[in-house]
């Protein structure tokens, strides 16, 4: 771990976190924003890439996994995650420097650190240049979101061979007032499924996360396929709830208030780990797989990836 010396400020140390000292910060109804010079656009995601125009997320899901990396920055994992987001408002500029020099030609996820289309992104503007940056190397690459206002993209993403994942976890909009607070509602996330399908967009949906014993009923599962696919998803991947530390202490805080006679059965469901008992797992995901295959829905999402187009090719060799 790297310290650094605290600056001085008329003889005080300013001890706030490095990024509150460094980067332009301006506030946008409740959202604080910081923001900074891409350090690095593509990071590595097993055999793929990831790219990440935000960290931070104002859809405020109370279960999101990646809460931690805000520790990084010396902020919190709860009410600091949804409000106070990085903004990396050179990221497109990075990403083509990136893709030319150490990009390896393997498949590209877009949006894994904060949400790349939530309300920040109504300010700044940043995915229309990602996406034309990706499509211009030929490169395989995904979007993932819950947000509505990636239609506003739905050509560009068309044009550029994208495919988009919508998290639709479960369709009960009592749960979702309370746990996904800032996402809009899971009609609304339907309906952009249906609209990316019709305008030429690959879409599919993750089902993810189901929440033990709150979303996970039979009649709750089938429910959200079904509708998945009436709205015309290509294809349906569910994931059940996992609780990384910053998470978890989100998630379990809301827990205890919304549903406290689970509290007891979630330590015994997931001990003092992250993932749940490998058995209800497994249950889980056999069960909404079977009613995916009823519906016709492909269990495989997103699709595999091709070779990198041509120009994805030449850049490879610079």
């Amino acid at each position: 771990m790297r310290w650094e010396a605290p600056v001085l400020l008329d003889g005080v140390a300013d001890t706030r976190p490095r990024i509150e000292r460094t980067a332009v910060t301006r506030v946008h109804g409740g959202l604080t924003c910081y923001e900074v010079r891409a350090r690095t656009a593509l990071e590595r995601v097993g055999a793929g890439w990831s790219v990440s125009p935000y960290r931070g997320c104002a859809h405020a899901c109370r279960h999101c996994a990646v809460r931690r990396g805000h520790r990084r920055l010396g902020f919190g994992c709860g009410g600091d995650f949804d409000s106070r987001i990085v903004v990396r408002t050179d990221i497109a500029r990075r990403l083509r420097v990136e893709l030319a020099s150490r990009w390896d030609g393997g498949p590209v996820v877009v949006g894994v650190g904060g949400d790349c289309y939530q309300e920040a992104e109504g300010v700044y503007r940043l995915m229309p240049g990602v996406v034309a940056a990706l499509g211009e190397a030929g490169a395989s690459f995904t979007v993932r979101t819950r947000s509505t206002l990636i239609l506003r993209d739905a050509g560009a993403l068309a044009d550029a061979g994208a495919s988009v994942t919508v998290a639709i976890a479960f369709v009960d909009e009592r749960v979702r007032r309370t746990v996904e607070p800032g996402a809009p509602a899971a009609q609304r996330r339907l309906e952009v499924v249906a609209e990316l399908g019709g305008r030429g967009v690959a879409c599919g949906v993750a089902m993810a996360p189901v929440l033990p014993l709150v979303t996970d009923s039979p009649d709750q599962l089938a429910a959200t396929v079904r509708r998945v696919a009436r709205a015309g998803a290509v294809g349906l991947v569910p994931d059940v709830l996992r609780l990384p530390p910053g998470a978890r202490e989100w998630y379990m805080a809301w827990l205890g208030e919304h549903h406290p006679g689970l509290v007891g059965r979630y330590a015994g469901l997931y001990g003092a780990g992250s993932v749940a008992d490998p058995g209800y797992v497994r249950r889980v995901v056999e069960e909404v797989r079977g009613l995916a295959a009823r519906y016709g829905l492909s269990p495989v999402w997103p699709p595999p990836a091709g070779p990198a187009g041509p120009a994805g090719a030449q850049l490879a060799l610079l």
